[in-house]
């Protein structure tokens, strides 16, 4: 028998990497294969520390603008350059052919996605809402699709209430493909009341990944005193699943990036605990909590899935041959 108290975890499938982050990671790598080090990457690749940090050991240098990318000495190649997840401005792919850098896209499709549709509704003529949160990479990418002022940021029913449009009747939204469905759903409900005539995404931008994770949070969350979600601080979607939890009742809701940042003052007289993990958190980090868990805990673990994902996607035709 042992001394340690009992605690049924609930893991959630699915969990962690989505085909775009897994893409994405895979372009990197197979860049460093293929030129050899130094590839740089503007911005993280994917919102998570341990990725980027394994990825910087292969040889992979991340900077913030891509002026810190050293123009290449006489009789050298150009430097690789990759664009992260998120999606980029247009004038940040233009200021890389400006540089001669040999550029390589791993902006998420479903991103890609959305990006597509804006640049289409504003060459139709019409006023785009953009519904996300400001400052998120991937909407600043999505609002570089079109000139200043072509697109407006909706973050939330308040915004969308009081939004005001050039033309009321010739308007259309799209959304950041990592917020929250069931939030995200009540802002189109304001906007359609409001502008009859929107027009929408035939199918919705927010990523299947993101909509199976908060799905997934739903099925363990009643039977849960406590979750435990597995993602970076700067990851939309992994504190999407943080707040989700939370206002489904969940007692404790947290947000560790590692093993190491289980708070384990909070799980003092817990007896059953969710873990699931933000669809840039690898699996390898969800299994060191499982481990921590058994240290503290005498575990009996309990998956539930909700769905099965089997997305790919395949890589830029420059790495695929």
């Amino acid at each position: 028998m042992s001394d340690k108290p009992a605690l049924t975890v609930l893991l959630a499938s699915p969990r962690g990497f989505c085909a775009g982050v897994d893409r994405a990671i895979q372009i990197v790598e197979q860049a460093l294969v293929r030129y050899g080090a130094p590839v740089y990457v503007r911005h993280e690749i994917v919102h998570n520390k341990h990725v980027v940090d394994s990825l910087r050991a292969k040889g992979a240098v991340f900077v913030d603008e891509l002026d810190e990318i050293p123009a290449p000495l006489p009789g050298q190649e150009s430097a690789h350059v990759i664009f992260s997840a998120h999606g980029v401005a247009k004038s940040v792919v233009a200021a890389a052919e400006d540089r001669g850098l040999a550029a390589l896209d791993a902006t998420c499709p479903l991103v890609s996605k959305v990006h597509s549709e804006a640049s289409r509704h504003h060459f139709q003529g019409r006023e785009v809402l953009l519904i996300g949160h400001a400052g998120h990479p991937e909407v600043e990418g999505t609002m570089g699709q079109v000139p200043p002022g072509a697109m407006t940021l909706i973050e939330s029913v308040a915004d969308a209430e009081a939004v005001q449009p050039r033309d009321p009747a010739n308007v259309a939204y799209a959304t950041q493909t990592t917020l929250s469905v069931d939030d995200t759903a009540e802002i189109i409900a304001v906007l359609t009341r409001r502008f009859p005539a929107i027009k929408g995404p035939g199918k919705a931008d927010i990523c299947y990944a993101t909509t199976n994770r908060q799905q997934a949070v739903k099925a363990i969350a009643e039977r849960c005193e406590a979750i435990l979600v597995v993602g970076a601080p700067n990851s939309s979607n992994s504190k999407r699943l943080v707040e989700l939890a939370a206002q489904l009742g969940c007692k404790v809701s947290v947000l560790v990036q590692t093993a190491a940042e289980i708070p384990w003052e909070k799980l003092q007289g817990v007896r059953s605990l969710g873990v699931t993990a933000g669809a840039s958190a690898p699996e390898i980090l969800v299994q060191d909590v499982i481990r921590a868990l058994q240290t503290h805990f005498d575990v009996s673990l309990e998956e539930v899935s909700v769905t099965r994902e089997d997305v790919i996607f395949s890589l830029p035709k420059a790495l695929a041959s």
